[in-house]
């Protein structure tokens, strides 16, 4: 072998040995803990009509495309938290005409040949129950999946504030949080009107 392969296959065996160690040690840390790692934002709190939602998604197979109460796959959308965005209404209406709610071509829901286009015809009591489901599905603030920020003072927030906000939002807003609080208060307005 030649000097600069044996440089690299050391670097990359390298690395493999870092990685395996942490992540050995990172599985260790998490299995002696009752605590999680990452306090979990997303929380639900199902209803009948709920639960009832909650197995057609199952039996539908949405978890194939969609993650919920903690199992599933990220190739679509995440579903938990949702609820803290959208009502039953706005649900109801998305899962039966996707492309007019969402107000844009969809990837798999809509009409057919789409993958998830059997959600379209789905009897209306059931896209009901799912709908309520979703619903159900609430972030706390600072989730990616709430409209409110996280509470108090946010180092990565104002970062990105300092770099991206434009000025006239600072005259304007304290913060772009309060910004987002308006912004989410018109939404949430408006989603409770249709």
């Amino acid at each position: 072998m030649k000097k600069g392969e044996k440089i690299l296959f050391g670097v990359v065996g390298f690395l493999v040995i870092i990685t395996v160690v942490n992540f050995t040690v990172l599985e260790t840390i998490r299995h002696q803990s009752d605590k999680p790692m990452f306090p979990i934002l997303t929380h639900f709190v199902f209803s009948e009509d709920g639960k009832k939602g909650y197995e057609i998604y199952q039996h539908g197979g949405c978890y194939t495309c969609h993650r919920a109460v903690g199992s599933g796959t990220s190739m679509g959308v995440s579903l938990d938290g949702l609820g803290s965005k959208h009502d039953v209404n706005y649900f109801y209406r998305f899962l039966k005409n996707p492309e007019i709610t969402y107000g844009a071509k969809t990837l798999d829901h809509g009409s057919k040949p789409k993958d998830a286009a059997y959600v379209m015809e789905l009897p209306d009591a059931d896209l009901h129950l799912v709908a309520v489901f979703l619903s159900e599905l609430k972030a706390e603030s600072g989730s990616s999946s709430a409209f409110e920020p996280p509470q108090g003072e946010s180092g990565f927030i104002d970062a990105m504030l300092d770099m991206w906000a434009p000025d006239g939002w600072r005259t304007q807003f304290k913060d772009i949080r309060g910004w987002m609080k308006t912004k989410s208060n018109e939404v949430g307005h408006d989603s409770g009107a249709k």
